[in-house]
């Protein structure tokens, strides 16, 4: 059975269990990594969650109170385990959960954030892996000469002889600025039902966010703005085409690789499919395609492309969707594609000066509550986060050439300033979307830490100093 231990550690003579892996987060990434890990049956491993929050598994993602807030993803596909689809649905059945379908059904986020926190309960192999969960937060790690010493909030410290990080999205760093006034008591409460509001972005975080405001009565008008004004495309029962990798041009320029992609998807067309069926065909060839990228088409698909890829390739659950649907149809949400120039407080709320992308003229309205849900990609250098600072500045990671994450290796190895691979630090989920772009949803983080499970549980005890 799993041992879970909880509490606040001082250790004044590190001792080093004989084989201890400790992961920095407890959210979904942190929690799948976790559980790959204890299913390896190795009696002599040791697996400690450092987090900050009383419930694993919920991060942010699952956090919600709302059953109207539900996957972006069918249920068939939101199994921990990549080997074994059949799981979460097993876990919905176990609980009499209704689903006439799993590969139609959208289960609520909060029940999945739940199925995430009962992996780690489930029955061990007798004699297996061991777990700690340590309710804190990591801020320094010092890598020493046969261990590495986390540093937690509270001044305490644990050691582990590796380490994986698994902090998910960081919501909070700043964009480059942020447009709204600092947090208050006043800002943080919810608008009046009749108020109007201001959403930044038009994204799947937008969905959310406009979600709860109608699901909460809210009968005010309610305006999102992004630069292109695109919303995410609605899921439909597909079904996806068989991509060879052979069939994928990897080494054509950008341009070219787009005249392919809208080829496939004409042919596709041609005998009755849609463009669903090629995002999904292409699912798992997504990473390869962005590793074979130079970073010069990277740039290029993040400034021109990644908008137009996001709203087709991440998509919303049909019940989102048409209730967003009504809300444009009523005038109550309104959609517009232009870029917030600034956002000012006054004593009715706030004026927010928009430039519409159609004929760059600027626009004032005046909103009682804005939400800020243009995305989490970060520099990680102006991360919230005290442990990637730490990080950085020590030289230990350093940010992926775009920016958008910490750079690391094929296999999550955390890469130094000076380029080097590190074999006691990895790194899973979000945080290494700069190497592997689609990372963020559980189909690609589950097999990104069933791979790293296999190798770490492979390696000796006596590992290769970094």
């Amino acid at each position: 059975m799993t041992v879970a231990y909880r509490g606040k550690w001082n250790l004044a003579a590190p001792t080093v269990p004989t084989r201890s892996i400790a992961i920095i987060g407890g959210g979904a990434s942190g929690v799948l990594m976790a559980a790959h890990l204890l299913r390896s049956g190795n009696a002599g491993l040791e697996v400690t969650i450092v987090e900050k929050r009383a419930s694993l598994g919920r991060g942010l993602a699952y956090s919600t109170d709302l059953p109207e807030h539900v996957l972006n993803v069918r249920a068939a596909n939101m199994s921990a385990f990549a080997d074994d689809p059949d799981h979460f649905a097993r876990w919905l059945n176990a609980r009499s959960i209704p689903i006439d379908d799993p590969t139609t059904y959208f289960a609520p986020r909060q029940l999945y954030g739940e199925y995430l926190g009962e992996l780690l309960t489930e029955p061990q192999q007798k004699g297996g892996p061991r777990l700690r969960i340590v309710d804190e937060e990591c801020v320094e790690m010092f890598q020493r000469s046969d261990y590495i010493e986390l540093r937690l909030a509270n001044g305490s410290s644990i050691v582990a002889q590796q380490c994986i990080l698994a902090t998910g999205h960081d919501r909070t760093a700043n964009r480059g600025g942020s447009l709204l006034a600092p947090s208050n008591e006043q800002q943080a409460a919810l608008p009046g039902p009749a108020d109007r509001v201001l959403i930044l972005g038009t994204g799947l975080s937008m969905v959310d966010t406009c979600l709860s405001l109608l699901l909460r009565g809210h009968v005010g008008e309610i305006v999102a703005v992004s630069r292109r004004g695109l919303l995410p495309a609605v899921h439909k029962k597909t079904s996806p085409i068989v991509v060879h990798g052979a069939d994928i041009p990897l080494n054509q320029s950008l341009p070219e690789f787009v005249r392919w992609f809208r080829d496939l998807v004409r042919s596709t067309e041609a005998r009755g499919g849609g463009w669903r069926d090629v995002v999904d065909g292409l699912r798992p060839h997504n990473q390869a395609i962005w590793r074979a990228w130079p970073d010069a088409s990277r740039r290029q698909f993040f400034r021109h492309l990644k908008a137009w890829w996001d709203v087709h390739r991440h998509r919303m659950a049909p019940e989102a969707g048409e209730r967003l649907s009504n809300a444009i149809a009523s005038g109550q949400l309104r959609v517009i594609a232009g870029r917030v120039l600034d956002v000012t407080r006054d004593d009715a709320g706030f004026a927010a000066r928009i430039r519409r992308r159609s004929n760059q003229l600027v626009e004032e309205i005046r909103v009682a509550h804005v939400y800020e849900c243009a995305g989490v990609i970060a520099d990680p250098g102006k991360s919230a986060n005290p442990l990637i600072l730490s990080l950085l500045a020590a030289g230990v990671a350093r940010a992926d050439p775009l920016r958008i994450g910490l750079d690391v290796a094929a296999d999550g190895a955390m890469i130094s300033r000076d380029g080097a691979c590190n074999d006691r630090i990895y790194a899973v989920g979000p945080v290494t979307r700069g190497t592997f772009l689609e990372i963020e949803a559980v189909p690609d983080i589950r097999i990104q830490c069933q791979h790293l499970a296999g190798l770490l549980v492979k390696q000796p005890a006596s590992m290769r100093r970094a």
